[in-house]
């Protein structure tokens, strides 16, 4: 008999971003696959959740779940009681914390470990305490679930995880929202950017250093430079700390453009990543690349590095640079200069986003989840 799984979705901001879209394509898919499931959610999410899964048992948390203090410590008790109150076999935990006396098996998914690897990027407060919880995690779960065979690697050699307990599970992207747009869609997002035609560069990601966002700013003027109609540069998502943005966006010459739009929707995105010349994501750091596999399903041409995960993404689908300012002013260039280059690039992008899917995704996590159950003792 398949174990009835608890998915802990809690933990998903307001704003749905990344954690929010693998949340909703998994359950989506695991639904179809005839998953038994059960969802804790925030209240706000109640009704979203049961359209994805109208077949699973949507248990919603108290109000106070909205604040991130009070869903840590309701994650603690409340979770437990909830796996307890629907019957449940495991508890997938799709962020990096688990309770501690969980009851039952758990399997977390483990995201990145960029906090291991370049730990001066980011907030040290914050840090330490996602360092902490996420070691925890990977000693207490019964198994772990990282997006890509790079997560898993660099688990294994930072933590010192036991690779036998690691299930890699790749994203997957919806290619009914994800889709090539049409030219309507592409003109109503330049008009409500207020680009009105104009070409532009895009991004789209949180403000965070391993984003590199700062170099991209850099990179781009430079290869804007001496152009006669220079693109834009459209810096689209919300939330994020790097304290080099606005240094890098004082540099910018006068004659040169920069958006920022903040969040978009997501009905705007297929409109935004296929109406660019080239979506930049020249990111140092990621556990699978979501925005990468996104935009290229839109068919966009993508430029971004061969860090981490990003090559297991991209293959020989994107374009790549290193992560050095005069490095992506190079890489840049030599796509605004090629039309045929950058069409080639939408096309091979296109066809490559069709081999990931929400469905072989949620396949891998069941799997893991069975392997999950047939080991009823936690660990730790």
């Amino acid at each position: 008999m398949a174990p009835r799984i608890l998915l802990d979705a809690t933990a998903v901001p307001a704003d749905r971003g990344a954690l929010g879209r693998y949340v909703d394509g998994l359950l989506r898919a695991l639904h179809e696959l005839g998953a038994d499931l059960a969802v804790a959610c925030q209240r706000a999410d109640e009704a979203r959740y049961g359209t994805l899964a109208p077949r699973a048992r949507i248990v919603k948390g108290p109000a106070t779940l909205a604040h991130r203090a009070s869903r840590l410590s309701w994650e603690q008790s409340g979770l437990p009681y909830v796996a307890r109150q629907v019957g449940a076999d495991v508890i997938h935990l799709p962020t990096y914390t688990i309770p501690v006396q969980a009851g039952r098996p758990t399997v977390v998914t483990i995201h990145d470990m960029a906090l291991f690897g370049e730990p001066e990027s980011h907030d040290p407060i914050r840090a330490t305490y996602i360092k902490s919880a996420t070691r925890t995690a990977a000693r207490r779960a019964t198994r772990l679930i990282a997006p890509s065979k790079a997560t898993r690697d660099d688990l294994v050699r930072l933590l010192d995880a036991d690779p036998g307990h690691i299930d890699v599970a790749y994203h997957g992207v919806d290619h009914e929202v994800f889709h090539r747009p049409s030219e309507e869609e592409t003109k109503h997002v330049s008009d409500r950017l207020g680009l009105h035609g104009q070409a532009y560069i895009a991004y789209l990601g949180a403000l965070e250093p391993r984003k590199n966002v700062p170099n991209l700013i850099r990179g781009w003027a430079r290869a804007c430079s001496g152009r006669a109609e220079p693109p834009a540069l459209v810096l689209a998502g919300s939330g994020g700390w790097d304290d080099e943005v606005d240094g890098a966006l004082a540099d910018v010459p006068p004659e040169l453009r920069v958006v920022r739009p903040g969040y978009l929707r997501w009905s705007s995105l297929p409109g935004f990543f296929g109406g660019a010349l080239t979506v930049a994501l020249p990111s140092t750091g990621e556990g699978f690349g979501l925005p990468v596999l996104e935009a290229m399903s839109c068919g966009a041409p993508v430029l971004t590095t061969r860090r981490g995960p990003l090559p297991e993404v991209g293959g020989d689908a994107v374009a790549y640079t290193e992560p050095d300012a005069a490095s992506i002013a190079a890489a840049l260039g030599d796509l605004l200069d090629r039309p045929d280059r950058r069409e080639a690039l939408a096309d091979a992008a296109h066809a490559r986003s069709q081999e990931f899917s929400w469905t072989a995704s949620a396949e891998a996590h069941l799997a893991c989840y069975e392997r999950a159950a047939a080991q009823p003792t936690p660990r730790g």
